[in-house]
C-alpha cells in the first residue's frame, strides 16, 4: 500500500495527470455497492463525482428534494495516485452507509444523527469492510502529521 513520504507537499496533489476521474469513481462505487451493499436497494438516481480540492472534507452526500437525486462528492485531492485506493473506497463506503441509513436518500432515517454511536464503523465492520477502515486510519494518521508539519512551516 502506498504511503506518504516526508517530502510530500499538498501542492503536489494538484499537479500532474491522473487516471482517476469521475468514471473511475463510478466504477469504485459500483464495485463497493455490488460486492458489499447488495442488500441496499437504489431507490433514486445516485451520482458521484470529484468536487473541489479539500484538505478536511473528504466526501459528502447530498439529497436534492426537487429532483429526488442523491449526489456523492469526493475531494479532488483523491485524484492523486499516491492516495491509496482503500482510502478512496473507505470514503465512498462511508457515504453509502449514510445513504443506507436514510441520510441524503429517500429511505427511512434509521438514526437521529448520521454518526451517532459509531453506526458507520459498525456498518462497515458488518459488511466486511474493516480492511478499509484500517487503511483509512493508517493513512489519516500520516496525513495529519503532514498537515501539522506544513502548518509549522507557514
Amino acid at each position: 500500500m502506498p504511503i506518504f513520504d516526508s517530502s510530500f507537499k499538498l501542492s503536489k496533489l494538484r499537479e500532474g495527470n491522473s487516471r482517476r476521474d469521475d468514471i473511475w469513481l463510478l466504477s469504485r462505487l459500483d464495485h463497493l455497492w455490488s460486492n458489499f451493499f447488495p442488500d441496499v436497494t437504489q431507490d433514486n438516481p445516485i451520482f458521484i463525482k470529484f468536487g473541489r480540492h479539500s484538505k478536511f472534507r473528504l466526501g459528502s452526500i447530498k439529497f436534492d428534494k426537487r429532483n429526488k437525486k442523491s449526489y456523492i462528492t469526493i475531494t479532488a485531492m483523491f485524484k492523486d495516485m499516491s492516495i491509496p485506493v482503500e482510502v478512496v473506497d473507505h470514503t465512498i463506503a462511508h457515504e453509502l452507509c449514510h445513504y443506507t441509513h436514510g441520510f441524503s436518500s429517500p429511505k427511512r432515517q434509521m438514526h437521529k444523527y448520521p454518526h451517532h454511536g459509531g453506526v458507520i464503523r459498525r456498518e462497515l465492520e458488518e459488511r466486511d469492510l474493516h480492511h478499509l477502515s484500517r487503511a483509512y486510519r493508517k493513512w489519516i494518521k500520516q496525513y495529519r502529521e503532514i498537515l501539522k508539519k506544513q502548518q509549522g512551516n507557514w
